[in-house]
């Protein structure tokens, strides 16, 4: 029997973008964008600076691994960032992403997300979390757009988040 996450698409497309499994093809734009602290300083599981070895790790043992399933999200062709659902065991998937700085603020999270979700719930999962740093709006702004709700405050317990204020949020599917 097929798990859940074998029912994931490898590709997702959207009116402006495609969601798609992570090669070596985006690694360079993968760690031009990535090594910007102000993404840095958003994400728990992102390192500073962040080269094209740590985008190499990614793409080849992290983006499709056992604990993640990942798209590289591209407009045109251009690599713009990740999406993903972290995925570990006896938990809720937990949907993350980033955006290079050059590609915020013009709904290509809030799309991706929407895709990312409409997957998720179409291969079987029953709901899923996020979190987004206290003063992180925007991100939250996204994740309230795709559906989620905020569930409380919490203090993050690991990564470069370790003992920062996040909102937790939780996304229902409908049954």
């Amino acid at each position: 029997m097929n798990s859940t996450r074998d029912r994931l698409p490898a590709t997702i497309t959207t009116d402006r973008l495609v969601l798609t499994t992570p090669t070596l093809a985006h690694v360079p734009e993968m760690a031009m964008l990535a090594n910007s602290r102000s993404i840095h300083e958003v994400l728990s599981r992102l390192p500073h600076p962040y080269d094209e070895s740590h985008a190499r790790d990614f793409v080849e043992n992290i983006a499709r691994g056992p604990e993640e399933f990942a798209w590289s999200i591209l407009l045109q062709g251009t690599y713009i960032g990740t999406m993903g659902l972290h995925l570990l065991p006896d938990q809720l998937p937990e949907l993350g992403y980033w955006l290079g700085q050059p590609y915020w603020g013009h709904g290509y999270a809030t799309e991706a997300a929407q895709a990312v979700v409409a997957a998720a719930r179409i291969a079987g999962y029953r709901a899923l979390r996020s979190r987004a740093l206290l003063t992180n709006a925007a991100s939250r702004n996204v994740l309230r757009k795709v559906g989620f709700i905020e569930t409380g405050e919490d203090v993050d317990k690991a990564g470069t988040l370790a003992g920062r204020q996040v909102m937790q949020m939780r996304l229902e599917f409908e049954r």
